[in-house]
């Protein structure tokens, strides 16, 4: 991985910490997913339309994921309405690399060395360890599942972009189809469950959601670009280094504790990072 590429997505996981915030700073947590679709929609029809169709090869890829991103969804919503942001984020993205790294050897889609499996290796356990104090809070052990659930709904789409996304011939164009697409489908569902109510009355909360969509756009592109010229699981689990900016936010926005764990797995992180780059 050249250093542009590790440095874009790094830039990626900042979005991605800052969006997930986002979401989880609203009461409804369905709402703040259905902004956040629909933000996602209107970006997704305007890529679409600027680019030429993916080439057909990517199409199973792009319609399998779309069913991952829809899983993905589901749980995360269900994880963060039993759990703090510092405790869901973890887990939910912590498990993710470990599972694309082990799908990624067995069907080999990448040459990976040594270095980057310990590399990849190092920054899922970090992260996982982050949310560690969910097995010692009887009230926030019912995420444990929901937020496991999202991890694998990570790793399903992880490995579909990143195939679909060297089909396609094109990323931007696969990345508008699948955001468009994406967010027709949870619209639907989300209609379906509660109806027109799940929008907002207040501007302020479709300024938040429009916000925390577009950046989760941008963040998506970078780490699918990036998929289409390194390994997709490195570029994972680099992504998934998000967590360490969702854990000063949930520190200093959402008041939750920081203790020896936490910095122990800060530490595992930067040393996974580090060694990326060796």
């Amino acid at each position: 991985m050249t250093l542009s590429v590790f440095i874009a997505v790094l830039f990626a996981a900042i979005l991605h910490a800052s969006w997930n915030a986002i979401i989880k700073f609203g009461d409804d947590k369905l709402q703040g997913m259905v902004l956040l679709s629909i933000a996602h929609g209107i970006i997704g029809l305007f890529m679409l339309i600027l680019s030429p169709l993916p080439n057909i090869t990517a199409w199973p890829w792009l319609i399998a994921s779309v069913g991952f991103h829809l899983w993905y969804k589901l749980f995360l919503t269900s994880a963060y309405e039993r759990g703090d942001l510092s405790r869901v984020y973890p887990i939910a993205r912590g498990a993710a690399p470990l599972l694309v790294l082990v799908i990624s050897s067995i069907l080999i889609i990448d040459n990976i060395t040594n270095k980057d499996i310990f590399a990849v290796i190092a920054i899922g356990v970090g992260i996982f360890i982050l949310g560690i104090g969910v097995f010692k809070n009887k009230e926030t052990i019912a995420l444990l599942p929901f937020a496991l659930c999202s991890a694998i709904g990570t790793a399903g789409y992880s490995i579909t972009d990143g195939l679909g996304a060297r089909a396609s011939g094109d990323v931007t164009s696969y990345i508008g189809w699948l955001f468009f697409l994406d967010a027709v489908v949870f619209m639907l569902y989300a209609f379906f469950r509660k109806g027109l109510n799940i929008l907002p009355k207040k501007s302020s909360i479709w300024v938040l959601g429009l916000i925390a969509g577009s950046a989760s756009v941008l963040a998506y592109w970078i780490a699918v670009w990036a998929m289409t010229i390194a390994p997709i699981a490195l570029v994972a689990a680099l992504r998934e280094t998000s967590v360490l900016f969702a854990v000063f936010i949930g520190i200093f926005f959402f008041k939750d504790s920081m203790g020896k764990s936490k910095i122990i797995a800060s530490l595992i992180i930067v040393i996974g990072i580090i060694i990326s780059r060796l």
